[in-house]
């Protein structure tokens, strides 16, 4: 091999530092809305499924970092990968955007907020599972494989879920999709990624 040429692991190390920095904008953008609510309570009514789901992207962004270090077992890296996996980051940081808005001069409260965004909201939490399997794939059949038969009605089921999520106001179905979403979440991490290797 050349010595000028770098290896799949000294690429990494530089796509992770853009991950990192998108991944950085979304966490800075909800701890801003959290630190927000903090100095200015009354200001705007909370609500709780909004900020439920506050809770559920940040571990999100967190857990992405986290999972991300498995793409150091791509061996090939090209523009393409690199451009997927900026996407995918960049959505999820969308979904920060979408959860705490510039100004909430034209809403009454966060509920209010969160319901007239849900569309956008929803739709970018669906595409989130479905970019996550393209990630998985990328990372080699046996990472794909280490999830077992779970992953694969996981993805499928929140989707669904997702998709009923965005012309629904019922905030029962609110409720119990984000209570839902947040101890599976939790419970997936803990089972599947414990340690990052």
């Amino acid at each position: 091999m050349d010595p000028q040429l770098p290896n799949a692991h000294d690429i990494f190390p530089h796509i992770r530092i853009v991950l990192g920095m998108v991944i950085g904008l979304g966490v800075t953008r909800l701890l801003s809305g959290v630190a927000r609510i903090v100095q200015h309570p009354g200001q705007y009514r909370l609500y709780p499924v909004h900020l439920a789901w506050v809770a559920s992207v940040l571990l999100m962004l967190v857990h992405f970092w986290w999972w991300e270090f498995g793409l150091f077992q791509i061996e090939n890296w090209t523009f393409g990968k690199y451009l997927f996996i900026i996407f995918y980051a960049v959505t999820l940081f969308l979904l920060c955007a979408l959860l705490f808005p510039d100004s909430m001069l034209d809403y009454t409260s966060y509920e209010d907020f969160f319901y007239s965004r849900r569309a956008w909201f929803f739709g970018l939490l669906a595409a989130t599972y479905l970019l996550d399997v393209i990630d998985t794939l990328l990372k080699g059949p046996e990472h794909f494989a280490h999830f077992g038969g779970e992953y694969l009605i996981r993805t499928p089921v929140f989707v669904a879920l997702c998709v009923i999520a965005i012309p629904l106001r019922d905030r029962r179905f609110h409720i119990a999709f984000v209570a839902g979403a947040l101890v599976y979440q939790i419970s997936f991490i803990l089972r599947l990624f414990d340690t990052i290797v």
